[in-house]
């Protein structure tokens, strides 16, 4: 019967990999095409991976907190479907075979069986982390798990790299001088681990009435996000201070009759990601990525939007084309996106492809942030809370003293690809489309 690969998809331009968090099929079971086979998790969204055709189950090369990296084939299905004469001809050969080779066959059965037992699932030893690569690359030449874990590592914090197995399995016959030869580099190895550039952190002390919380899954993910994305570019804000009395005013003109018309709550957050989405296309330059030395310049304006979940953690969900959409496109695709980000109902396209990103700080009461980029994009833009306060207000006949609505918008932007000038002339094109609404706009 034919054989189907069932590959790890591709989640995002900036999702390399997932975490396998459960099987939803097991070795032997039927599987219908479209049906998930097993459920993953990055750090921006939790999904299934169905099959692509009618089979049955054959084989998994992954367990449950294995990671994989998109491409990676997870399982194997046999197609069903085949015709029936070939399946009779396997049955008709194997009776020549043990009449005139039986000896031989049952050597090769002796060594299947060796080689079953010595690949053994590799797993993670302790604080030891083996990539699956690393792990197949064992599998395939039969290393157990305990030569694994003898395996001096020359990668970030130890980690065995592709380099590592090659020459393990390249001197594998010399194994005695190895060994010899690990006991003598050992000594000298250990102050080329730059252990003593790394400050150690400060244990936790913990006493008996503190509450021990383990990190979520996401959080954790989360966390990693955020720390890569800190060493990676280097974090620049520019502050400024936009009022937006006239949507304010406007938006309490039309929202009931929006409401009535279109079934939607009319937010300020699809007025606010219009501006936004104007300005990236007058600062065609911040709406780009950095890979290496090179600068992409993206053609479409995806604009990611920041969204809470009950659990505390964060997803980023993506407006795609947001410039081409007017405000009532907006409104309904920036509500879509948020029910179905509380209700964990995203899929993997929707948080996909972003190139500039939008968090609303305001929304818990902040009137400035400093946030942190979105990695692969070079700019994230905080919108603050909008306060009622006394302002100067400048008119033909004079300044005065008046109440307005304002808010402050904090740009973080990536020093490496985009300047001061930049950096400042985008956030204030945006508070100029903000400051400049049309008290008379019909929708």
């Amino acid at each position: 019967m034919a054989k189907f690969e069932l590959k790890l998809p591709k989640m995002g331009e900036s999702v390399a990999e997932a975490t396998i968090t459960s099987w939803l099929k097991e070795v032997g079971d039927t599987i219908e095409a479209d049906e998930a086979v097993l459920e993953i998790a990055t750090d921006k969204v939790d999904s299934e991976v169905p099959s692509e055709v009618d089979g049955v189950l054959i084989e998994k090369f992954f367990d449950v907190d294995d990671i994989v990296q998109v491409g990676q084939t997870i399982a194997v299905i046999e197609i069903a479907g085949s015709d029936s004469g070939s399946n009779e001809a396997p049955k008709a050969e194997p009776a020549k075979v043990e009449a005139k080779d039986a000896p031989a066959v049952a050597e090769v059965a002796k060594t299947v069986v060796a080689a079953k037992e010595t690949a053994a699932p590799i797993v993670n030893s302790g604080e030891r982390f083996y990539s699956p690569l690393v792990k197949n690359m064992a599998k395939q030449e039969g290393i157990s798990q305990a030569e694994l874990d003898s395996i001096s590592g020359t990668g970030k914090e130890g980690r065995v790299t592709k380099n590592d197995m090659l020459t393990y399995i390249e001197n594998k016959g010399s194994q005695p001088q190895i060994a010899a030869a690990k006991s003598e580099e050992a000594p000298k190895a250990a102050p080329i681990k730059a252990v003593e550039s790394k400050p150690t952190p400060t244990p936790v002390m913990a006493s008996g009435d503190d509450e021990i919380i383990e990190m979520t899954r996401m959080g954790k993910l989360i966390a990693h996000h955020m720390v890569e994305s800190v060493q990676t570019s280097a974090h620049v804000q520019s502050f400024i201070e936009a009022d937006v009395t006239k949507i304010w005013n406007w938006r309490k003109k039309v929202k009931d009759e929006f409401f009535k018309r279109e079934g939607e709550n009319l937010t300020f957050t699809p007025i606010f990601m219009e501006a936004i989405a104007k300005a990236l296309r007058d600062f065609p330059m911040m709406n780009i990525s950095l890979q290496g030395d090179t600068i992409v310049k993206k053609k479409h304006i995806n604009l990611g939007m920041a969204a809470a979940l009950g659990n505390g953690n964060l997803i980023v969900p993506v407006i795609k084309d947001a410039d081409q959409l007017n405000l009532v496109g907006m409104t309904k695709k920036v509500n879509d996106l948020a029910t179905r980000a509380r209700d964990n109902n995203l899929k993997p396209d929707d948080i996909q492809g972003g190139t500039y990103t939008v968090t609303n700080v305001g929304t818990f009461g902040s009137i400035m942030g400093t946030p942190i980029i979105n990695q692969p994009q070079v700019g994230i833009l905080a919108l603050g809370a909008i306060r009622k306060v006394p302002a100067v207000v400048e008119t033909p006949e004079g300044d005065f003293i008046g109440i307005r609505y304002r808010m402050f918008l904090s740009h973080s932007y990536d020093h490496r690809v985009v300047n001061g000038a930049l950096g400042g002339q985008f956030v204030k094109a945006v508070k100029d489309y903000l400051e400049a609404w049309d008290s008379n706009r019909e929708i």
